[in-house]
């Protein structure tokens, strides 16, 4: 999962501002889950490691949304290019869901009182993120391959 961000870093980091941070956003999202997922056993001691994890889980789905999505389809937009805005359309739906499961594992997991009271589901939860996430991470690319590289070429 880690070297699939750093290829998709290196195939359009820089082309847009917003979007390369939000890659660099995904990368630290990833190294906090490894480092999360490498742990033997989790202990009340991991609690500031997990809620860190739940800060950029959040940020990085709402950078996602209220940034990278719309610039996406302000630039299909500009462009004209319905088939770009089928195509965002026809991906939020699912997008939409894995931001449904993100949130859920924020609110399991954002405090110390949450994270006692869910430790033993966590192994369970960090699964069920590192999937859904995985399969996010995957629709994005597709977006930002097919709308903002279709557009920059057109723009170039």
């Amino acid at each position: 999962m880690l070297e699939r961000c750093k290829t998709a870093q290196e195939r359009w980091g820089g082309v847009h501002d917003i979007i390369d941070r939000w890659l660099k956003q995904r990368q630290h999202l990833i190294e906090s889950w490894v480092t999360l997922r490498d742990l033997e056993e989790y202990t009340q001691m991991d609690t500031p490691k997990i809620q860190h994890l739940c800060e950029l889980l959040v940020d990085y789905v709402s950078v996602g949304h209220f940034n990278v999505y719309e610039q996406l389809a302000l630039e299909a937009q500009e462009f004209k290019d319905d088939s770009a805005l089928k195509l965002l359309n026809e991906l939020m739906p699912e997008i939409d869901e894995s931001t449904e499961v993100a949130l859920e594992f924020n609110d399991k997991y954002d405090t110390q009182k949450h994270v006692s009271a869910q430790l033993e589901a966590l192994p369970c939860s960090m699964k069920t993120l590192a999937v859904v996430m995985a399969e996010r991470f995957q629709l994005e690319d597709r977006l930002i391959e097919e709308l903002h590289e279709a557009h920059s070429e057109k723009s170039a």
